[in-house]
């Protein structure tokens, strides 16, 4: 099942997702009338944000957390086009994707580097984008955080894989594969330097160490999250981001 995520504590930290947001999403041409597919919507600040672009449109909402989207009804409530966003829980690692009908659009920030298999990942968005669609995303790419990934090999010692950090030529090449066309693939370091001490712990429990934390007793979660943080060079977290711009083929 999909990891579960402390939700409420996630939108109050200083999220570099914002900005990884509003660059993807400057990435999307709209006329303002699409069904859009918000892929990983998480706790919803990129469904807004397209709600806003989509004056006459849709936004589908899907997350596998229970959690994130019920902080995404809390954002929404009071919001006159609440009606225009259809949510939906389920596991996006597991395709076909549950969409009903074709989407004009695909949109997601920040959630590819948590599936395994991006070649179903690609066809599964590809089976619910019309042809001609646009398909846009980021997420963590090859050289993500890696002085985190030293650090938590550092205490526990070699890992399996939590995270798929996709390098450009592979991804490149599964797109094409799944259908796409237009593909422009990049990677972009972009490190997230945090306020030691609290700040920094709270970041690595809720936002990166989760598929550590789910696999240690909880006894021993607040000590790991520490020695993680002590064994970085400065409190930083030294990202490098996947960037995805693609279109379906009409063929």
């Amino acid at each position: 099942m999909p990891r579960e995520w402390d939700a409420t504590t996630y939108d109050a930290l200083p999220l570099p997702h914002l900005e990884w947001g509003r660059r993807t999403l400057d990435r999307l041409s709209l006329s303002g009338d699409e069904r859009v597919l918000d892929l990983g919507c998480g706790t919803g600040r990129d469904t807004v944000a397209l709600l806003d672009r989509l004056p006459g449109g849709r936004v589908v909402a899907l997350d596998g957390s229970l959690r994130m989207l019920d902080q995404l009804r809390a954002r929404l409530d009071g919001r006159p086009d609440r009606d225009r966003v259809d949510i939906t829980h389920a596991d996006i690692t597991r395709p076909p994707l549950p969409v009903r009908g074709l989407v004009d659009a695909v949109t997601s920030v920040a959630t590819f580097h948590w599936i395994p298999d991006h070649a179903a990942l690609f066809a599964g968005v590809a089976a619910v984008l019309r042809p001609g669609g646009a398909f846009v995303a980021e997420c963590g790419g090859l050289g993500n955080i890696a002085s985190v990934s030293a650090a938590v090999d550092d205490v526990l010692g070699p890992q399996p894989a939590v995270w798929n950090f996709a390098g450009t030529e592979e991804t490149e090449r599964r797109l094409h594969d799944a259908g796409f066309t237009d593909v422009r693939v990049a990677l972009l370091p972009d490190p997230a330097r945090l306020e030691p001490g609290d700040q920094l712990l709270s970041y690595l429990a809720v936002v990166v160490l989760g598929g550590q934390l789910e696999r240690l007793p909880a006894d021993r979660h607040e000590a790991f999250v520490r020695a993680v943080a002590d064994r970085l060079p400065e409190p930083v977290v030294d990202y490098v981001r996947l960037t995805i711009s693609a279109t379906r083929a009409l063929g």
